[in-house]
């Protein structure tokens, strides 16, 4: 039987990731896919392709086939050395026995026969294949990832899907959309979408995790005397109680009011304090000067 240079027939190098491995085999796929491409040899030549990643693209698997030594061409005349039993003399697991996955011999006598990809069967003469998982990105605003929302995107053949975000996605989360990916080769399902949700920069809150922060202004004499304020939050306004004595930078914690979840996240709202301008209080700040004994910087030493 004739050797298969799988490196060459994926056209990556012997030392290749295991993503550019992926990323080849992905793009390869999509070009030779029966239903889309005009190339005569496209049956042909997706057969290869996918023996190839089958042997590739377990790392185990390419671990045995890469045992059998770089020296051979694609195309010279292969016999497995003596005593190699399939992919179980190289520590991996046999395939079902007595081929049927629609695979070359040569890679029959490497692996044992019987492929051990998802869904790889060979039925009334056909390949079956499940197509591969796509990876994708899309950009929400904080609104968006609080009420949910619908964005489009693009499939594999082009055309324009919708998608529905739930309320509650968090940043750098991923959803999976389900038969989205690249498609399948005769029966065989089409692949998934895995999509990375980024949530951008928001000028009001800053987002960690489902948490939310958010600074508010009070004035000084709602920081020394205490007052109920009404605040935003992301869910409408509410009533808060600023304590008596309070100083700026002080913390306050909106149980529930983050981002939507199980269970939510909080909003936490940092007191500010902000002080009047010389032109408003003057003569009120003077007056404050002249007559309390207030001195927070009594206690300091060098």
């Amino acid at each position: 039987m004739e050797y298969k240079d799988y490196y060459k027939i994926l056209g990556v190098s012997r030392d290749a990731s295991q993503d550019d491995i992926k990323k080849a085999y992905r793009k390869l796929a999509r070009k030779y896919h029966p239903d889309v491409s005009k190339d005569p040899n496209a049956e042909t030549r997706i057969k290869e392709v996918n023996e190839a990643y089958e042997a590739l693209g377990d790392p185990e698997k390419r671990k045995a086939y890469d045992q059998l030594g770089a020296n051979w061409r694609q195309g010279q005349d292969f016999r497995p050395p003596p005593g190699w039993d399939g992919w179980a003399q190289a520590g991996g697991a046999r395939g079902a026995a007595g081929g049927g996955a629609g695979f070359s011999d040569f890679f029959d006598s490497i692996f044992g026969g019987g492929g051990m990809g998802g869904g790889r069967r060979r039925g009334g003469g056909g390949f079956n294949m499940r197509g591969a998982d796509r990876e994708g990105r899309v950009d929400i605003t904080l609104d968006q990832a609080l009420k949910g929302t619908e964005v489009s995107v693009n499939d594999a053949e082009g055309r324009v899907q919708r998608v529905r975000i739930p309320a509650g996605a968090r940043d750098g989360s991923r959803l999976r959309v389900r038969g989205q990916g690249d498609p399948g080769v005769g029966s065989g399902g089409a692949g998934d979408l895995l999509l990375e949700i980024r949530v951008k920069p928001d000028s009001r809150y800053t987002l960690d995790g489902r948490n939310l922060y958010r600074e508010i202004p009070i004035t000084p004499w709602e920081a020394a005397l205490g007052a109920t304020i009404e605040v935003p939050t992301p869910h409408g306004w509410v009533n808060l109680k600023v304590p008596a004595g309070s100083q700026s930078g002080k913390q306050m914690r909106l149980k529930g009011k983050g981002l939507p979840g199980k269970p939510p996240g909080d909003l936490y709202l940092k007191l500010m304090v902000q002080v009047p301008s010389e032109d408003e209080a003057g003569d009120w700040y003077r007056k404050m000067a002249a007559e309390s004994s207030f001195a927070p910087r009594a206690g300091l030493v060098p």
